[in-house]
């Protein structure tokens, strides 16, 4: 019986990977230095993929005052952004049914609970598992482990969304259900090992999940 699901945050909630992705772009345009895309694309979902995201730029360059300036583009960007689509319905959903609702993130508290409260989302969450709570972000277990072990849950009685490799990896090594609906950002990743993937989470209904994975 499915009795809780566990939200990622970015990529899924919001398309802030895709509005980091414009930042970093952005600031390169502002100085006519080219950007690599691809290169960008591989860090997103990764919590410690380490790449010099000012490698094209000469060495002289204040790469400090570049992160300044990629901050404040980025921090604009994501004041704009809105909720991805089918999230608030499954959250009306899992809340109607009486299934506790958590997020497990790669991202620091202050950064999802100020988007979460500026979204008046925040109190849909019975907990929110971040990543200075564990000791291994995803891909490791640990962020799902610690849902289940505060809501007293068996993996098998809680559905994870995602949009990443890393992030779905770590929901399955824990044991969930996983479902996926890629960003712009991920939509490159494997997907092998999860058990649904979906273009859009408003393609299904908490009825559908339950349904097949609640047997």
């Amino acid at each position: 019986m499915i009795r809780s699901l566990v939200f990622d945050f970015d990529g899924l909630i919001l398309d802030t990977e895709s509005a980091l992705i414009r930042a970093y772009a952005d600031v390169h345009a502002s100085h006519g230095v080219p950007f690599d895309e691809a290169v960008f694309l591989r860090s997103v979902g990764h919590a410690d993929y380490s790449f010099d995201p000012w490698h094209a730029f000469e060495k002289r360059a204040d790469r400090a005052a570049l992160e300044t300036e990629r901050q404040q583009r980025n921090h604009e960007q994501n004041l704009r952004l809105t909720v991805l689509p089918g999230i608030v319905a499954l959250l009306d959903a899992a809340r109607d049914a009486g299934l506790r609702i958590a997020l497990a993130s790669n991202s620091s508290h202050v950064h999802c609970e100020g988007h979460l409260k500026r979204l008046q989302l925040f109190d849909r969450f019975s907990f929110l598992a971040c990543r200075e709570d564990v000791a291994s972000p995803k891909p490791e277990p640990d962020l799902y482990r610690l849902v289940l072990n505060q809501l007293g849950l068996r993996p098998q009685e809680a559905i994870a969304f995602e949009d990443s490799h890393t992030g779905s990896l770590a929901a399955k090594r824990a044991g969930l259900w996983c479902v996926v609906a890629p960003n712009p950002s991920t939509a490159h990743h494997d997907f092998a090992h999860v058990d649904l993937k979906m273009k859009s989470l408003a393609d299904c209904t908490l009825a559908d999940l339950t349904g097949r994975f609640g047997r």
